[in-house]
């Protein structure tokens, strides 16, 4: 249990405010935290959110940290996240990447309708195109290099599992408008808490911890009799959390008071 007197400290403000956090912010140079700052994170036994910049240097120095460094390595990183699937045996649907001396082979590999995103900065729905033929395919790839093309499973919803520290805290569906092929909320997505069912949890928990990623929105369908992770999101939004009555940062807080933030995998 975090003692008062014990404070962790905190590099992100997602848990600004709370009192048994001290937030130090986030500096570019580590040289410039006061000297008092330096010596408090380098002699805490657990630094918070310390964000892409520092995870991975806290995780060389021995430092237990929340989230785990994959958390922030895979953010955003859909061929990263993609190659880790594949590789720890996750289902997920038939996916190909083509650095620009190889779009010609795309058509060789999938047949229309087919799902393009563009690699990063794809959240949202935005950066995800239904491509029906070879007009719309030529307009994405006028806008990058890299091509992330994957088959298109149908289907009428997906459903998104948060889990903390490997502990699903909500899951729901997102139910997609009849004009949309996307579920995102942005995207006119309706959320839906009925009929979740416990086996789709029960992987998503498992390919949490198979990833080690202990602060995520894991997105699955169900397509073809089967269940796919489609992709894990880090930002996973907060909407579907309110309308259930849920504050993040207190389910957080109470997390880390009672120890089951750090507990073992």
């Amino acid at each position: 249990m975090v003692k008062d007197q014990k404070r962790c400290i905190a590099f992100g403000s997602r848990l600004k405010g709370i009192p048994e956090v001290l937030t130090v912010g986030v500096k570019p140079n580590f040289l410039d935290y006061t000297p008092c700052e330096r010596e408090l994170i380098l002699g805490a036994e657990i630094i918070l959110f310390p964000t892409l910049n520092y995870a991975q240097f806290l995780t060389t120095i021995g430092k237990k940290i929340f989230p785990s460094l994959e958390t922030y390595l895979y953010a955003d990183e859909k061929i990263k996240q993609t190659t880790l699937f594949y590789m720890l045996g996750i289902p997920h649907p038939r996916t190909r990447f083509y650095y620009h001396l190889h779009h010609q082979d795309i058509l060789k590999d999938f047949s229309f309708p087919f799902i393009a995103k563009l690699a990063r900065l794809s959240a949202r729905g935005t950066g995800v195109f239904m491509i029906r033929n070879q007009g719309e395919l030529d307009k994405y790839l006028e806008i990058t290099n890299v091509a992330y093309i994957q088959e298109f499973l149908p289907h009428e919803r997906d459903l998104r599992v948060i889990l903390i520290n490997f502990l699903p805290v909500l899951a729901y569906w997102r139910v997609r408008r009849s004009d949309n092929f996307r579920t995102n909320l942005s995207r006119g997505g309706v959320i839906n808490f009925n009929d979740i069912p416990s086996e789709a949890i029960e992987m998503a928990v498992e390919y949490a911890r198979k990833c080690n990623f202990n602060d995520v929105g894991i997105d699955l369908i169900h397509s073809r009799n089967k269940w796919y992770i489609i992709e894990v999101n880090m930002k996973y939004g907060r909407k579907g959390l309110k309308m259930k009555g849920l504050n993040l940062k207190e389910v957080i807080r109470k997390k880390l008071v009672s120890g089951e933030l750090f507990d073992g995998k």
